[in-house]
């Protein structure tokens, strides 16, 4: 349901283009996501209504309102900003000028739609129905492919260096790997406060960190090049998170 809505969205909006064959413009593609965020919020919301009734939605609503977090689990919004801007420093001060991080602030605008919107349906209903069967690893390692997935209409649109060209696939490879690296940070917040509120946070912080701190200049090649790090430093957080937590992300190791 999550992809029909939203792919069949995401043509919607480009129809216009794709039947005049014609290359699709920016501004389209930018406009595609938008119409991508019905998929899982109304998904979510109506499996919700169909397979756990009325007292699955209120759960769903306490779980995005109603949970009490304790403000220790609110630093791991540093995670993806931190991990950005030190990385771009990094290769700016040892590759090239043109990794300079950007400083896009109203940028944070981009991740709340698609963090709240997301988020109901991503964490909110599917990760705790595939947790059931499955570790919390296994279930987050597995939505997170099918969340980069998800994203295909729009991938040449992601990131500054668009459209990607010949590099659109090495993009969406690496941004994959990205994605659920930080699925998996998702769902140990998540297995740790049931709080969706707080997945939409990360979800938020993420992809608000990308939009603010991508670099405005690179090349295609040099896009796939530092997501393709940004993506490695995501999976050695979240192997800490594993040592530390396990596999269900919630038994904390001594």
């Amino acid at each position: 349901m999550t992809f029909a809505i939203s792919w069949i969205g995401a043509f919607a909006v480009a129809a216009p283009q794709l039947l005049r064959h014609t290359p699709l413009s920016k501004t389209t593609g930018i406009l595609m996501f938008p119409a991508m965020l019905l998929g899982p919020s109304l998904t979510g919301v109506i499996l919700t209504m169909i397979v756990d009734g009325k007292s699955g939605l209120r759960d769903l609503v306490h779980r995005i309102f109603g949970r009490r977090i304790p403000g220790r689990w609110y630093a791991a919004f540093l995670i993806p900003p931190a991990l950005i801007v030190v990385l771009l420093l990094v290769l700016e001060r040892f590759l090239s000028p043109e990794y300079a991080p950007n400083h896009f602030l109203t940028g944070i605008f981009f991740g709340v739609p698609a963090g709240l919107l997301e988020e109901i349906g991503w964490t909110g209903y599917v990760f705790p129905k595939m947790r059931r069967r499955n570790s919390a690893l296994a279930a987050s390692v597995l939505l997170g492919l099918l969340w980069g997935t998800w994203h295909l209409p729009v991938i040449n649109y992601l990131g500054t260096a668009t459209p990607h060209g010949r590099y659109w696939f090495p993009f969406f490879l690496v941004f994959t790997v990205a994605m659920t690296a930080m699925r998996v940070l998702i769902c140990w917040l998540y297995s740790n406060t049931a709080s969706v509120l707080l997945a939409q946070l990360m979800h938020i912080s993420s992809t608000g960190s990308l939009v603010i701190f991508s670099p405005p200049r690179v090349t295609a090649a040099q896009e796939v090049m530092w997501y393709g790090l940004y993506a490695a430093l995501l999976w050695l957080v979240a192997g800490l998170v594993v040592r530390v937590y396990g596999k269900d992300f919630t038994a904390l190791r001594q």
